[in-house]
């Protein structure tokens, strides 16, 4: 038998479901992060909504002790959202959604050039061929900490080739020098007078 607790929803729907203008602006940011449905983005949505709630709380003082309230708030926003050495609750309020989206791993794949796309992305990670810390993620929605970012490579044999390391190269590459350059046209300069010569 399953557990005897109740299932909540990690998300809330909007009050106005067919509302057109937030339909437009939900699926551009579905097709540039690479949301699967609507539901990916209501989750985001409701972890930032439940942050900023928490901080409209704590500005007119509601609730008890809420100096480490803050504290924990504070310190939970600065683990993925605000990279800041000083962060206020004012900070936290101006936070919007594709600040949270920008925090997912989907997205941090892609930023790291390990994909081209936020598509190919979803499927490198899905299919285990991601991980954190040595260790594999295969949620796409999952929210990488700062300290997490760079920790983020491939398990495994690389599958994607990034163009910039070739540009860099092609960039090092010392260009050649005039003294030889006009060498090289003196040299075809005499071999196309000889050739006319015997012709």
């Amino acid at each position: 038998m399953g557990s005897k607790k109740r299932l909540r929803k990690l998300y809330e729907r909007p009050m106005r479901l067919w509302d057109k203008d937030r339909i437009e602006t939900e699926n551009k940011l579905k097709e540039e992060y690479g949301l699967k449905n609507s539901r990916e983005l209501w989750r985001m949505q409701t972890i930032l909504r439940k942050i900023r709630r928490e901080a409209r709380r704590l500005l007119s003082s509601k609730g008890a002790d809420p100096e480490s309230r803050a504290a924990r708030l504070i310190k939970r926003v600065k683990t993925f959202l605000i990279k800041k050495p000083e962060v206020t609750l004012d900070d936290i309020l101006s936070l919007q959604t594709r600040d949270i989206l920008e925090r997912r791993l989907e997205t941090i794949v892609v930023r790291k050039r390990m994909a081209k796309t936020a598509k190919m992305a979803r499927q490198y990670i899905t299919h285990g061929h991601v991980s954190i810390e040595h260790q594999v993620v295969s949620a796409p929605s999952y929210l990488v900490s700062f300290e997490e970012e760079h920790q983020v490579i491939w398990n495994g044999k690389p599958l994607f080739a990034s163009a910039a390391p070739a540009a860099e190269k092609a960039a090092e590459k010392p260009a050649a020098k005039p003294e030889a350059v006009q060498e090289k046209v003196e040299a075809l300069t005499s071999e196309e007078k000889a050739a006319a010569q015997q012709g």
